[in-house]
Order: C-alpha cells, then structure tokens, then sequence
C-alpha cells in the first residue's frame, strides 16, 4: 500500500515524489519509458533559476538521484486503468496486470508532441519526421531540413539545427512567432536559416524517404515545394489523459482542468504539470506544481487516517 502514487516521471511527477517522500508518506512514481519526461530532450536548461547551462538530462538525472535518495520508488510500468478512483483506496492498474493500491494519486503524465496531421505523416516517422531536433538532429548533418512550428520548441529546434544542417526552412503558419523575443533573433541572425511565414505544410514527398514538402502560402493559397532531407514538427503538445477521463474534468483539449491548487474535485486525486489546464508550461511551473500537489496529497492522506481512526 503506498500513501501517494505518482503517474509520470517528468519534472513534476519528480518533484512531487520529493515532497510526497519528504513529507514522509511511502511515495511511487511510475512511467512507461524512463524518468526526465521531455526535459531530457532539452540541449541547455537556461531558464530555471540556479542551474544556467545545464543539459536537461543532467537536470533529470539531477532530481531522479534526490527523490531516490529520499526513498521513493521508481517503476517502469504503464499505467491503463484506475479503479475506485472516489474511494479512500484506489488500485492502479499497469499494461502487465499488475495492480497497486494507494490512498491518493497524482496525475502528472505531462504531454507528446502534436503531429502535423498531413498523409504520409505515419509512413515517414523515422524516415525523415522527427519530433526531436535534439535526438536525430546528427542524422541530417550537411543536409537540408523543415521545422514546423513558431513557439520556443520551434525555434530552439532550428537554432539546433542551424549547426548541423546545411540548411533550415522555418515554416510558421504565422507572420510573427510566439516564441521569445530573444529565441527569435538568434534564429533571424543565422545565416543558413529560411522563414517561410504565413505558410503551412499540406503534404510530405518521397519514397521510402522525405525528399520534400509541400507548402501553401496562406494569403496567396499558392503551394510549393521544398526539397528537403528531413521534417522537424514542433507544433504543440497533446495531452495523455484518456485513462483518467472518467473520474477527472478534462476540457476539449484534454488538458485536466485544475486550478493552481492541483485540485482535480475527485477527492484524493490531483493533477501537476503540462497536462492541467495553465497558461505557461515551464519547467518551472511543472516543478510549482508538483510541490503542491504533493503537499495536498500528503494532506488528504494524514486528513482520511486521522477520520478512520479517531
């Protein structure tokens, strides 16, 4: 039996795992793949306060070895089914059939990268669309790539590529980017980097691999084609909240809709990270959260013991 059962391994899940352990409740933390979620992926953590130029896996590995320390357990588990969700013990079930019962829960399953939703998108995964210029960047060394996207993600990601590639389009379905001031000039500065602005990507060419996508102009609607080696989507995130949908509010998007309490209105159930419904997904705002929705569970759970027993 665990006092607080953690669903996702990424800065908030972990942080939550900090406190949870910390405020002495037997915590678990459980994640499909591994721990980190996308900061792993992130070359330079330069926004969180006190760790200038960190790598984002040495972020992650950073908290993982802290909440270990501290005693909590890791599992690497799927988690597809919550039974008694509004009973003061629930029992969380994995793809391998395992089940564990715990007396709260704290959703923190972050989110995935949006896909472009264009034909071929599926048949090119891996053989020219990535969602990761950190990870396969270095597979397109020398040659010529798109991303697509117009937020920091987007424009992080040419930035990266801008040193490996021999060139970048940068497609953005807007006139001006949403990303920051600062990450927009760097790129503008980069001698080997296209905007194509008002435009959207409509198909994907190639074989077996991309050799080009096609993109429509959206005040003209003219279409052209670029030849490229490689697509790099950077549109946006999708929450991973389906299992949950029965006992949390999720909002048209997906997104748990909570408040800055973590509070999901399903006692014993709470919420922390990019998967809620907030304005800024930070690392900074995920670890906020985590924190507080530790401290609520480790409150609801000394709450529920105090009445049983008294």
């Amino acid at each position: 039996m665990y006092d607080i059962l953690i669903i996702g391994a990424g800065p908030a899940g972990m942080t939550a795992a900090i406190y949870g352990q910390r405020g002495g409740k037997k915590t678990v933390l459980f994640d499909q793949l591994s721990y980190g979620g996308q900061v792993i992926n992130t070359p330079d953590v330069a926004n969180y306060p006190g760790m200038p130029n960190m790598t984002g896996l040495e972020f992650a590995n950073q908290v993982y070895k802290q909440f270990t320390e501290l005693g909590a357990e890791m599992k690497y588990e799927k988690i597809t089914q919550v039974k008694d969700a509004d009973k003061p013990i629930k029992t969380v079930v994995t793809e391998s059939g395992n089940e564990y019962q715990c007396k709260s829960i704290i959703i923190a399953t972050g989110a995935q990268p949006r896909p472009l939703g264009v034909e071929g998108e599926e048949k090119f995964r891996g053989a020219g669309i990535s969602y990761c210029a950190t990870c396969d960047g270095a597979f397109f060394r020398d040659k010529v790539v798109a991303v697509a996207g117009g937020g920091n993600t987007a424009l992080e990601d040419a930035e990266t590529l801008s040193d490996l590639a021999k060139k970048v389009y940068l497609i953005h379905r807007r006139d001006e980017f949403r990303a920051d001031a600062t990450n927009v000039a760097r790129v503008k500065s980069k001698d080997n980097v296209e905007l194509v602005l008002n435009a959207v990507v409509t198909g994907l060419k190639g074989d077996k691999f991309i050799e080009g996508v096609e993109v429509e102009d959206k005040v003209t609607k003219e279409k052209r084609t670029l030849d490229v080696n490689g697509v790099f989507v950077a549109i946006g995130q999708v929450p991973k909240n389906e299992v949950f949908k029965d006992f949390v509010k999720l909002n048209k998007a997906g997104y748990v809709e909570a408040g800055e309490d973590c509070q999901t209105g399903t006692p014993g159930i709470f919420v922390a990270g990019d998967c809620r419904t907030k304005k800024v997904r930070q690392i900074a705002t995920a670890v906020s959260d985590g924190a507080v929705a530790a401290l609520a569970a480790v409150e609801h759970v000394n709450k529920t013991c105090y009445e049983v027993n008294k």
